[in-house]
């Protein structure tokens, strides 16, 4: 097991990216804490699947668009654990639109989630990390982050944001044996795309060269990686996993 006796948080760990990373972490042997915010029997759901292989997880709530809340419960959790080893900030939202009529509204809950929420709970776990002077923390970014799409313009300045994030947050933190990186999936399988037509999913397919759409677990995988001691010399990198898609 690459991952045994490590304590690992996964934001948004319910569904989706998220729950394929939960259970990847905890097969590998990481005791799982699942964040959620509203659906509590999803994130149940995926402690008792951990559970039943004989993995250790519990649920955490709290919405990392709000940092008061989240300081809170983050507080609470190491004092319980006295560390976390792995963070994933993997919860995000999307409001799509072109950029002439989008609310500030819409653009302002997209930034405070997808990036400033990462940006809190990393601040409130390093501590712990810097004591124990280890850690690993993947920031769950998207190729459109690097390539741009139109329509996503607050999706896309978000996920390129976590880029840089990653990169500032691996110089600052590399004298303590803590790695940075960040994961880059392209078009994947999730309820978040499941939105899309007929006609965009098509569209999308023609620019994938390995010409299909992306699974949960395949981007689970590059986490696990990266989570782990086979990572030990990576760090401050971007990792693609978009079937060739931003070539």
């Amino acid at each position: 097991m690459l991952l045994k006796g490590e304590i690992a948080l996964v934001t948004g760990g319910s569904r989706g990216i998220g729950r394929a990373c939960s259970l990847a972490l905890a097969k590998e042997g990481a005791e799982v804490i699942v964040n959620y915010v509203s659906n509590e029997s999803a994130a149940q759901n995926v402690c008792n699947e951990i559970k039943s292989f004989g993995g250790t997880a519990s649920a955490i709530k709290f919405d990392i668009g709000n940092p008061t809340e989240t300081q809170e419960a983050l507080q609470a959790l190491l004092k319980e654990k006295k560390t976390i080893s792995i963070l994933v900030n993997n919860a995000g939202i999307t409001c799509d639109g072109l950029m002439m009529r989008f609310p500030v509204s819409d653009w302002d809950s997209v930034i405070n989630t997808n990036l400033r929420g990462a940006f809190i709970t990393s601040q409130a776990v390093i501590r712990s990390m810097m004591k124990e002077r280890k850690g690993s923390i993947i920031h769950m970014s998207s190729i459109v982050g690097i390539m741009g799409n139109a329509g996503q313009a607050a999706y896309c300045a978000a996920k390129a944001g976590l880029i840089g994030l990653t990169k500032s947050m691996a110089k600052e933190l590399a004298t303590r044996n803590i790695r940075v990186n960040a994961v880059a999936p392209g078009y994947i399988e999730t309820d978040m795309t499941g939105i899309l037509t007929p006609e965009q999913k098509e569209g999308i397919l023609k620019s994938i060269p390995l010409g299909r759409v992306g699974k949960p677990e395949e981007i689970a995988d590059a986490v696990v990686f990266l989570a782990s001691e086979r990572a030990s010399y990576i760090t401050g990198q971007v990792l693609a996993v978009d079937g060739g898609m931003g070539m």
